[in-house]
């Protein structure tokens, strides 16, 4: 019976992705790359071939190259509402479903919509327009991907809000760089070309110096690299000999070790394109009468995180840590264990009971891979 619902379900998912519509994403390294202009060109050469393109949002940065750009493009009227006494445009997403364009342009994925809104952010707006069957070209920088927000953090010193999921980015059907060579965007910071005579100076004093460019520049790169890889891995069927990767993340009630624990099994699961786990193990000392009130937090922003990247989430009472590893292994089928580094709670934990290495041994002998992330 079990069998006959998976199969079901496999079928529905099926169906439900034939209907969906097809979405391409433009990645830059920062702002000014151009995505926004390489959108309304294209959406001008659709225009061109009698296809029916339509712009749902774009925000032109009052960049005049851009806002040239938008004459003779029919324009979604956008969402007016008024929040604290002051008058703001949203993407209007059921005009938009309600006009059904073949094509609609929506800027500014990772932008988080004003307090009420149907949704929070404007990426699930762009998704029940994809489930409404609408194809959309949308845009977003490399800063804004949630699970390369402490790379983003140390490359750049900034801690970046606005954030999407990586499945976002994974469920595209096109991933495009739009690349930049860090002298060309620096000019064209310098022409004022980007931001207003006013900001410029800031900017090249923090986000636009040379050597985070470069970072960034790189990061972008491999992140289109790596969609593309994907991509062809799964057309050419090339996992189908190999086995099938599933990652289990264990965490601890700390907050930046299992965030970066949680970020980095995201991307590796999201890189071969795998199920994957976050497992918490509730020991005698935090249980909920007596764990701390910042711990119970830091772990329910926790689960918050690992299950808007993508992941299932596992919390079990247990003794023993180690032990409950090995039998979410076993019943998981677990290919990979992911923890934190040696000086951080849950290697800690598992070092202080002096069975590291029987935990060691029982992954070598069942050919499970230990990582651990710095």
């Amino acid at each position: 019976m079990p069998t006959n619902e998976n199969s079901n379900k496999a079928f529905l998912d099926l169906i439900k992705k034939s209907r969906r519509g097809k979405f391409k994403v433009y990645i830059g390294m920062s702002a000014g790359v151009g995505k926004t202009y390489r959108m309304l060109q294209e959406a001008h050469a659709l225009l061109k071939n009698g296809i029916d393109v339509k712009i749902g949002f774009i925000e032109t940065h009052n960049r005049s190259e851009t806002h040239v750009l938008l004459e003779g493009l029919p324009i979604i009227p956008r969402r007016k509402l008024y929040y604290k006494g002051k008058a703001l445009e949203e993407l209007d997403v059921q005009a938009v479903i309600n006009l059904r364009p073949e094509v609609v342009i929506i800027d500014e994925l990772a932008h988080s919509n004003i307090e009420g809104s149907k949704h929070k952010k404007r990426w699930q707006d762009v998704n029940e327009i994809l489930d409404a069957g609408i194809n959309v070209i949308s845009a977003v920088n490399i800063q804004h991907i949630e699970s390369l927000n402490e790379d983003i953090k140390e490359i750049t010193g900034i801690e970046v809000q606005e954030r999407i999921p990586d499945s976002v980015i994974s469920q595209a059907d096109e991933v495009v760089n739009i690349d930049l060579t860090a002298d060309d965007l620096l000019e064209r910071l310098k022409a004022g070309k980007i931001y207003q005579p006013a900001k410029i100076e800031t900017a090249l004093n923090n986000f636009f110096k040379t050597e985070h460019l470069l970072q960034l520049r790189e990061l972008a790169l491999k992140e289109v690299a790596s969609h593309v890889e994907r991509k062809v891995e799964n057309t050419t069927n090339r996992y189908a000999s190999q086995r099938q990767e599933r990652f289990l993340a264990c965490i601890s009630s700390n907050e930046k070790t299992a965030k970066t624990v949680i970020r980095k099994t995201a991307r590796l699961a999201n890189y071969y394109h795998s199920k994957w786990f976050v497992l918490y193990v509730q020991t005698p000392q935090e249980m909920p009468d007596k764990i701390a009130l910042d711990k119970q937090r830091f772990l329910i922003n926790h689960f918050k995180l690992a299950t808007e990247l993508g992941a299932e989430i596992i919390k079990i009472q247990n003794n023993s840590i180690h032990k409950a590893i090995l039998e979410q292994c076993e019943e998981r089928q677990i290919t990979t264990v992911c923890i934190g580094k040696p000086h951080l709670n849950l290697l800690h934990v598992i070092l202080s009971t002096g069975v590291f290495n029987e935990l060691l041994r029982k992954l070598s002998e069942n050919d499970i891979d230990l990582v651990i992330l710095s």
